[in-house]
Formats: structure tokens, C-alpha cells, sequence
């Protein structure tokens, strides 16, 4: 028994295979999914307001980051840039909420909070952060160095 499912697992392997060589390259790409166009006024580059109040130790403060091509008054401004096009694939928003009803430790980060305004991959960026929860704070941590960090 055991020998006719592992030739029959082999048999439809090896179809499969045969199927999917046989495919010409067109057939693999009109599956992809195609990335949308930006929204108008996408061409200005990629440009964020950053808003940290309360962080303390000269973190607070409004910073303008320009990506493409980086520049602006952010103190990291070339390595905020990187972590945003690392944070950035097709499907997810980098400045997400925290999903609603997540399971969150319920520990404290600190009275800092931060306001992302702009447009990013010709998106409209409208973001807030607090760190009042594990959630909060996770995501705070994940937009490092464009928010301010505090350390592990």
C-alpha cells in the first residue's frame, strides 16, 4: 500500500512538472497580479512629515524625509528611507493600524507619539502612533529609524 501511494505522489509529480514546463513564459506572467498605477502627483517623489512629541532626549519634533531622492530635515534620513522600501511590498501598507482585536501585552511604552502625514509610493499617508500596548509598540519599533527608538 504504501508503495502504490509513493508511486502514484511520484506519477503526479512529475506531470505537474511536465505541465508546467510545457507552459510558455505568457501563461506564468498573466498570473501575476499587476501593481497598480500611482495616484496623481506621484512624480514629487516619495515625502513624509514625521511629528514625534513626548519621546524625550531630543527625539521630538516635526522632520520632513524625502525618499527618491533621500533628503530633508530628518535627523536618519538615508537609512529611514531604506527601512520604508524594505517595509514596502505589493499588498501591505507599512503605516497600517494595528489590526483591531489583535492579542496584545498589555505593557506600557512610554508617553511618546508620532503623526506620519504625506505620500508615499504615490500613496496618501495619514498615520498615528502611540506606544500604549505590545501591538503599539510593535509597531512603533518596525518604522525604526523613521520613528525615534528607544532601545530593547
Amino acid at each position: 500500500m504504501l508503495r502504490r501511494l509513493a508511486l502514484t505522489v511520484a506519477t503526479s509529480a512529475a506531470a505537474s512538472l511536465a505541465a508546467l514546463s510545457a507552459a510558455p513564459p505568457a501563461a506564468y506572467a498573466a498570473s501575476l497580479p499587476v501593481m497598480p498605477p500611482p495616484v496623481n502627483g506621484a512624480d514629487d517623489g516619495d515625502r513624509l512629515t514625521v511629528t514625534v512629541s513626548k519621546a524625550g532626549d531630543g527625539k521630538d519634533g516635526t522632520f520632513e524625509l524625502d525618499c527618491h531622492p533621500v533628503g530633508g530635515s530628518h535627523p536618519a534620513a538615508r537609512a529611514a528611507c531604506d527601512q520604508l522600501d524594505r517595509r514596502t511590498t505589493w499588498g501591505k501598507d507599512p503605516f497600517a493600524p494595528a489590526a483591531p482585536g489583535g492579542m496584545c501585552t498589555m505593557q506600557y511604552g512610554g508617553p511618546a507619539t508620532a503623526h506620519v502625514t504625506g505620500t508615499w509610493a504615490g500613496r496618501p499617508v495619514d498615520a498615528t502612533y502611540a506606544r500604549a500596548d505590545g501591538c503599539e509598540i510593535a509597531r512603533w519599533d518596525a518604522l525604526v529609524p523613521v520613528l525615534p527608538g528607544f532601545g530593547a
